[in-house]
């Protein structure tokens, strides 16, 4: 896959980088990683421009984001609870969780859209929860871009400063992933360790 972004962000310049980066943020598996460090290397090649690169890429970011958005916002705590009345025995599942879940979002949405816009994957999904807890969109893009910022401006000055080395960045970057996801799955592991746990002392 690495070798097809490259050799597409080579074709398309800004559209490509473009193009890339909202589907990114639609399907997390696409390393933006790649695509940001790549085009920042091409910045020394080429009449694309660090700024044009970081422009284009963080308006990607939010068309990617705000498609998820959308989708939270149809996905809304109403049809999750609709859900929850038919298949919330089966799921093991409660309406209370829902709601619970709904009010830190609401209590912690700016600082999560924020934070969440610079961890990998994560940084994708956030985007669903955000319309889903009902999230107005004006600080939705606000965080989002704002996170999307400093995330591409990092990767694409070190592909920019780096040059012909911009593969170092990924590298570390993939580390940096691998991280990122066992942090997660240890987190989803000690989430359904004390549900599971709550559940059985309910019965």
């Amino acid at each position: 896959m690495e070798s097809w972004i490259i050799e597409f962000m080579e074709k398309f310049g800004y559209f490509g980088i473009l193009l890339l980066i909202a589907i990114e943020n639609i399907f997390p598996p696409i390393p933006s990683e790649v695509i940001l460090t790549f085009g920042g290397f091409m910045t020394t090649r080429t009449d694309l421009t660090p700024v044009g690169v970081i422009v284009i890429a963080t308006l990607g970011s939010l068309i990617g984001a705000i498609v998820l958005y959308v989708i939270g916002r149809f996905l809304d705590v109403e049809r999750l609870e609709k859900i929850i009345d038919r298949w919330g025995k089966v799921l093991r599942v409660k309406k209370e969780d829902i709601r619970r879940a709904d009010a830190w979002f609401d209590k912690h949405g700016n600082k999560a859209v924020f934070f969440c816009r610079m961890i990998p994957l994560i940084r994708s999904l956030i985007s669903v929860p955000a319309g889903m807890s009902g999230m107005k969109l004006t600080p939705f893009l606000f965080y989002t871009t704002l996170g999307t910022l400093i995330w591409n401006t990092v990767l694409v000055l070190l592909g920019t400063t780096l040059g012909d080395r911009w593969e170092d960045i990924v590298a570390f970057m993939d580390v940096y992933s691998n991280i990122a996801y066992a942090i997660i799955a240890i987190g989803i592991v000690i989430f359904f360790v004390l549900y599971l746990r709550r559940f059985r002392k309910s019965k």
